[in-house]
């Protein structure tokens, strides 16, 4: 028997990657639930338990059974953040989904901002304004993000931003790598007619649990991924269908990189 995906009942589906965040989960479910109370558009949350080693994924099952419209997936064992996202556009069924960090240094509030617009452009990303972290974090930030901008000719001033809202078909098209999450604007704008707009959105420090970030995997990291970026860029494939006789008209195909 084939089990309906309840995510397709929403308008908006949230995905929150969550790795050992056990001393964040009360806090996030309440900032949670409270947003899905305001948010413009119909919204449920899919948390996406990334092999936590502490008591997240328990934290998020009790999350799950006290809240309606929370969901979760788990996996077996730690993979990172991209393929964190990529689990979350995957198992997605509503017409649009988004993503925030466990860390709530960004506000879900600050969805209702991205999704006034969306209707026009394929993702709304966040701009961070007033950044709250260390001088030594927003120098590693602002160097990366300098040099990606140079490599892609992206346009997007903080990619880094955990705040998020695309057009579902647009994200499971995306190709995603490990470190491809920081790119994804540039990735956006490999589709046909893809599109996106920034938004400045708050942000605040972090309250409690550690940061997953360090010299590696916010300078040194996204350094190499530009490389890849930059091969993947040519080989990019995009078509689409004028014409079928599979269904009532043709349709726009799925894109993907060259194997």
């Amino acid at each position: 028997m084939i089990m309906a995906n309840k995510t397709a009942d929403y308008e908006f589906t949230i995905v929150v990657p969550v790795y050992n965040e056990e001393d964040n989960m009360e806090r996030l479910e309440k900032t949670l639930a409270d947003y899905l109370q305001k948010a413009v558009r119909k919204a449920c949350v899919l948390f996406v338990n990334d092999g936590s080693k502490d008591m997240s994924l328990e934290g998020i099952k009790a999350a799950c059974e006290r809240n309606h419209d929370f969901y979760y997936i788990s996996f077996v064992k730690n993979c990172g953040l991209s393929a964190a996202i990529k689990a979350g556009f995957d198992y997605c069924e509503s017409k649009l989904v988004g993503y925030i960090d466990a860390d709530l240094q960004t506000a879900p509030e600050d969805f209702n901002l991205l999704l006034k617009d969306i209707d026009r452009y394929s993702m709304v990303i966040g701009i961070r304004a007033n950044r709250k972290d260390s001088f030594f974090k927003n120098m590693q930030s602002k160097i990366a993000n300098g040099f990606r901008k140079m490599m892609t000719h992206d346009g997007a001033t903080d990619t880094g931003c955990p705040l998020k809202v695309l057009h579902a078909d647009v994200a499971k098209r995306i190709p995603m790598f490990k470190g491809m999450h920081r790119f994804l604007p540039a990735l956006v704008l490999l589709q046909e007619g893809g599109s996106y707009e920034q938004v400045p959105v708050r942000h605040f420090p972090r309250t409690a649990g550690k940061s997953k970030y360090h010299l590696w995997n916010r300078l040194i990291g996204p350094f190499n991924d530009c490389f890849a970026y930059r091969w993947m860029k040519p080989r990019y494939i995009n078509y689409k269908v004028g014409d079928d006789n599979i269904s009532t008209a043709g349709g726009q195909g799925l894109s993907q990189t060259e194997s």
